[in-house]
């Protein structure tokens, strides 16, 4: 008789911990890959809205997802900066950042990360012009988003940026962070968004307006001009007003899709140590979108 042990491979089983997340395409983007590439992958939403929690819920949440044995959880808002005070470590981006937005839970440790810089990094290389001009760009929004595309923003070259937020205080305390990160450039905090978008190369937007349930225009009409490009970081809808409204002005648009594909990648790989297929998750997201 044979008595082999025939040994498993490794499953996850995976989390996203949001408010309003219902629609989110996160499950699906990382259960498709992970099914092409042979993998037992699990990814489960937790809704702050449908639990009729809020963030002060989250000690409690992330307990339940260690004893239940999850591998990870992603992070969206309204918890990317509440939840760093849970974790024991954070990566070297998640910490010059303040925000995280994936958590591995591994051998009793929570350890946190941040793939958003990078994912609006490689959609803004992917999904404009390599010409456009990124010299003065206005960012609007300051919390765990607007940390993740500021930096991105500087990396992309820019040399002055201007910070709006309704909290005026975390906008100056996001301008003050990022001009100590990148001397030699311009970080400022703008008093209201017609100072920010004055003489603009490109604005990015980075607050919930837009999404399905907050829907709006985060920014006047009038101020949106055709020279210049703008930014979205609301990939559901995936055409948001601001997005709508920008491409009939005129202007080059670049929709918050990439950014939501690309930081699911960098978090697979993190998740799993396999790397996944860039091109065929945007791909299934773009399917996903016109089904």
């Amino acid at each position: 008789m044979n008595h082999d042990l025939r040994v498993e491979p490794k499953s996850f089983l995976i989390g996203l911990i949001g408010e309003g997340i219902a629609a989110s395409l996160s499950p699906a983007i990382h259960e498709e890959e992970a099914r092409r590439l042979g993998v037992s992958y699990v990814y489960r939403r937790i809704d702050l809205a449908e639990l009729g929690r809020d963030t002060t819920a989250l000690p409690a949440l992330v307990k339940s997802l260690e004893d239940a044995g999850f591998d990870g959880f992603n992070v969206t808002y309204p918890c990317k900066q509440a939840i760093i005070g849970l974790l024991d470590e954070l990566s070297d981006d998640a910490k010059a950042l303040g925000a995280v937005n994936t958590v591995v839970l591994r051998n009793g440790r929570r350890i946190g990360h941040n793939t958003d810089w990078s994912g609006f990094y490689r959609s803004f290389r992917q999904g404009l012009p390599a010409d456009v001009a990124t010299e003065r760009v206005a960012l609007i929004g300051s919390g765990g988003a607007g940390c993740a595309v500021g930096h991105a923003a500087m990396k992309l070259g820019t040399r002055e940026l201007r910070v709006f937020d309704v909290d005026a205080d975390r906008a100056q305390r996001l301008a003050d962070d990022l001009q100590e990160r990148f001397p030699g450039t311009r970080v400022v905090r703008a008093n209201d968004i017609r100072e920010a978008m004055n003489n603009v190369d490109g604005v990015i937007h980075a607050t919930p307006t837009g999404m399905t349930k907050l829907p709006g225009m985060p920014i006047p009409a009038e101020l949106l001009r055709s020279s210049m490009w703008v930014a979205d970081v609301v990939y559901f809808p995936i055409e948001t007003e601001l997005i709508r409204t920008a491409r009939a002005a005129g202007c080059r648009t670049l929709n918050g899709g990439g950014m939501a594909v690309y930081q699911a990648v960098d978090a697979f790989q993190i998740y799993t140590g396999i790397t996944p297929n860039p091109d065929r998750m945007l791909d299934h997201f773009r399917s996903l979108l016109s089904s």
